[in-house]
């Protein structure tokens, strides 16, 4: 039975119900027969098959009995005689069917409860099948706040009916008058079922209890109660057991071999890998983003009309039968212009098929600070992209980094003018349209109902560029990332009242046993050992050579008041023990020049700025926790032989002028020794890394295949995936793309680190600061020095022509970052300002 039968489930008497596999029989074998005392009568304990299912039953002579009895009932109504025609004008015909339609639902349903079957056993991608049956289930028990009655007698519980199914990774009970499913709990590891009545607190109980809530059920008798508690732990620690306990870094995910696994560098490949998959979808399609704009072009530039925009992509699969579940951030809409609720309106008037939740409710929640920050897109829970792109305006880019957008790319059977359903698009065919322009230090985001109306100046502004980082991964892996979607998505479902009702269904897990049964599959993916996992500080940085942190923010290096993670820390110990062997290791850290919040720069930028940047400097060199103040107690400035802070600037012409622009480096990504690779949503921050401030999701990859490398002149066995995503890394930040003479096998050589990687981030932070008097810039250190330091123009002002040829000297992006920038300024927010009337952990 396919997957999609979970969402088609009617009432268990209804004639329609899908329950058994087409033309396949159902066969029975009596097991044993126990027989406690000869007072006491037996109980069979029957192996029933049906297709790939086996599963036990234990039934008494009394239900033989009452099965027996019913059929015989059956079988004498559907044989009394009818009446003859001289006595009642009807059809012999008509009275059958109407008897059988009357009948047959009752008899099929005292069959599936005899043999404990439902229209959920048989779906090959919910696993083997596990025990079933009616019980009376009691209401509460949910570890939220606000979701139980505040008594604790026996007058504040319900108890209600319902026909409850164990599975491999999860337990669900559903109504039998309707069929729908109302409640689903996923294994975890504190699981445990309890039988004794102190602790089920009711005669012939069951308790069951997981990190989400206390389930109680009473069964008949007392026989009957330790049979269900005895048979799900024994199926639960047979079949689930990998869901039952911490794994690797507290993870509750294991790692998962042979995984096929594909990165991608910006989000040009990205989103065209998204488009494909999204395209090949046959069931069901998970989103999660902290910002999602419906009418991004996936596909670009854009050659096919609309084809390629994501809401007319999800619209053509909802369409085609696929269920759609999209989970985004709802932002305190005085802090953040994103407008979720005007991306939930416009993907929930598509079709029914596509569900919009968004959470959290700030004031019933009392979340303020924390957000949901996870870019997940998860596609028949076998192929799952994660990392730091967001499907929203300003994430595609490519790795030229354009600054530039004004209607130059042109090809044949380009799209002059396309109507958008919420405008049109004119002119030549552009990489980024309306909204997507954008320049977000520059200005934020407004009118993002009319999404294709510019908001800045493309022709005087130049845009930000993005660069960013993400993962794919399919099989095993990709369902611990369903399986971490679908635990927000039913948490969030019980949660709000407004998606309580059946049009917002509970979404269950598939089997980790039909995982490798892969319709789809991304091109060019490499073996490799991955594990999801949510993030915390406790991934190690005990490498042997080097470590690569590519990351959005640099807020680490913990005094325990203002910072509490220590992967700052993890960086000091670990280079401090290579300087006290005599040993190489190298430490690359890119990370943006500025933080990204609106502001203007040329002042000082704005207060919310300035916080950001207060703790990234914090982190690098400034006070006495800093990365560079610890190491220089023990080795001065030799520091520099060991760790790298760079960040990312291109520069352009526009409109016959000279500009410049940083490249805001988005990317949540660790590689280590070209063997180990993280890639996720956390940034460097408290926020991120606590575990209990924003939600965060990330992908370890450690490489299955290895290939032949070098590592500080030496042969070095690195792997195949994280040796690739490091050098084209390096490749688009050093300019390896266009200038192949670049050597960047050897990342930890003097060679490379020296005269490589230093050498070109001093030189183009030089020539950015000679051509543009570009900020941020060491060269200011207070607010008089800014002053001072724009009163005097650059060349790109002064001497076109030399400024063109000391650009030309430029390659790559790299450029050193300005470790001394407003160095003597007090960068927190000044009493009485908005910024610094919020708790200090928002920034952090």
């Amino acid at each position: 039975i396919p997957f999609s039968a979970v969402y088609a489930t009617v009432g268990f008497k209804e004639a329609d119900a899908t329950v058994y596999l087409p033309t396949v029989p159902v066969t029975a074998r009596i097991l044993e027969v126990e027989r406690f005392t000869t007072s006491l009568p037996a109980v069979f304990r029957i192996e029933l098959k049906h297709g790939e299912f086996t599963w036990v039953v234990k039934r008494k002579e009394k239900h033989f009995m009452e099965l027996h009895r019913e059929l015989r009932t059956y079988k004498t109504f559907m044989r009394i005689p009818l009446p003859s025609r001289r006595s009642v004008p009807t059809h012999t015909d008509t009275h059958t069917h109407s008897r059988t339609k009357i009948c047959t639902p009752t008899l099929t349903f005292m069959l599936m409860e005899f043999i404990d079957v439902s229209q959920m056993s048989f779906i090959h991608d919910l696993g083997p099948k596990g025990l079933e049956g009616m019980i009376y289930k009691r209401s509460g028990g949910h570890r939220i706040p606000g979701m139980n009655c505040c008594g604790h007698s026996q007058a504040c519980y319900r108890w209600s009916k319902r026909w409850l199914v164990v599975k491999d990774s999860c337990l669900l009970y559903m109504k039998p008058d309707s069929g729908a499913i109302s409640f689903v709990l996923l294994l975890d590891k504190e699981f445990s079922i309890k039988m004794d009545s102190k602790d089920t607190e009711t005669k012939h109980g069951v308790r069951i209890d997981s990190l989400s809530r206390t389930l109680v059920f009473k069964c008949s008798s007392y026989r009957h109660a330790r049979w269900w508690g005895q048979s799900v732990e024994s199926f639960v620690r047979s079949h689930g057991k990998a869901f039952l306990r911490d794994h690797r870094f507290r993870s509750f995910a294991q790692e998962q071999e042979n995984i096929p696994a594909k990165w991608y560098v910006n989000g040009k490949t990205y989103m065209e890998d998204v488009a494909n998959a999204l395209e090949e979808a046959k069931e069901e399609i998970f989103i999660t983003d902290w910002w999602l704009s419906p009418e991004i072009f996936l596909k670009r530039p854009v050659v096919e009309g609309n084809r390629w925009r994501l809401d007319c992509t999800l619209k053509r699969k909802a369409q085609q039968g696929v269920r759609i579940f999209v989970m985004l951030y709802k932002e305190v809409e005085l802090a953040l212009g994103i407008n979720s609720g005007y991306s939930k309106r416009t993907l929930m008037h598509l079709h029914p098929n596509i569900k919009v939740m968004r959470h959290p409710d700030h004031v019933s929640s009392s979340v303020y600070l924390w957000a949901h920050h996870e870019k997940i897109v998860v596609i028949d829970q076998s192929v799952a992209f994660v990392g730091g792109i967001d499907l929203a305006y300003g994430r595609w880019d490519d790795r030229e980094h354009r600054l530039t957008d004004v209607g130059s790319v042109t090809r044949s059977g380009s799209v002059q003018s396309l109507k958008t359903g919420v405008g049109e698009l004119q002119g030549n065919t552009r990489f980024w349209h309306g909204k997507d322009y954008c320049n977000f230090v520059y200005k934020d985001w407004i009118q993002l109902e009319k999404p294709f109306d510019d908001f800045i100046d493309r022709y005087q502004t130049p845009r930000m560029p993005w660069h960013d980082i993400a993962s794919v991964v399919h099989g095993r892996a990709a369902r611990d990332v369903a399986r971490h979607f679908i635990q927000r998505w039913n948490f969030t479902k019980i949660m709000k009242p407004k998606y309580r009702s059946l049009s917002y269904p509970f979404l269950l897990p598939k089997s980790h046993t039909s995982a490798n049964d892969l319709r789809y599959q991304v091109p060019d993916c490499v073996d490799a050992k991955v594990q999801v996992r949510n993030p915390n500080t406790q991934v190690p940085l005990n490498y042997s050579h080097k470590t690569e942190h590519i990351n959005q923010f640099f807020i680490s290096c913990a005094d325990n008041k203002m910072v509490y993670n220590k992967i700052g820390d993890a960086i000091i110990e670990r280079i401090l023990r290579a300087h006290r062997e005599g040993k190489k290791y190298r430490v690359y850290v890119v990370t943006p020049l500025l933080p990204g919040f609106e502001g203007d720069i040329t002042t000082g930028g704005g207060n919310a700025l300035q916080a950001v940047m207060h703790f990234n400097y914090r982190t690098m060199i400034r006070g006495e926790h800093s990365i560079i103040s610890q190491l220089k107690k023990e080795m001065d400035d030799h520091w520099m032989n060991y760790i790298s802070f760079a960040g990312l600037r291109t520069h352009a012409e526009l409109e016959g002028r000279l500009v410049t622009e940083l490249i805001y480096v988005h990317s949540k990504m660790l590689i280590a020794d070209d063997n180990t690779v993280i890639i996720g949503s956390a940034n460097i921050n408290d926020r991120s890394m606590l575990g209990k401030r924003d939600s965060e999701v990330a992908v370890i990859i450690e490489d299955s295949e290895k290939v032949a490398s070098v590592m500080d002149g030496q042969e070095y066995e690195a792997g195949a995936y994280a040796l690739q995503l490091r050098l084209e890394c390096f490749r688009t930040i050093l300019g390896g793309h266009t200038d192949t003479s670049i050597d960047l096998s050897d990342p930890i050589s003097d060679r490379f680190y020296k005269e490589v990687w230093m050498t070109t981030a001093g030189r183009n932070a030089t020539i950015y600061e000679k051509v543009f008097r570009c900020l941020p810039s060491s060269l200011v250190r207070n607010m008089a020095e800014l002053e001072q330091y724009q009163s005097k123009p650059g060349l790109a002002q002064t001497d076109l022509a030399r400024a063109q040829e000391e650009l030309r000297k430029i390659r790559g992006f790299l450029v050193q970052f300005p470790l001394d920038f407003l160095s003597e300024q007090n960068l927190m927010p000044s009493v009485g300002t908005k910024e610094a009337m919020v708790p200090t952990e928002i920034w952090t």
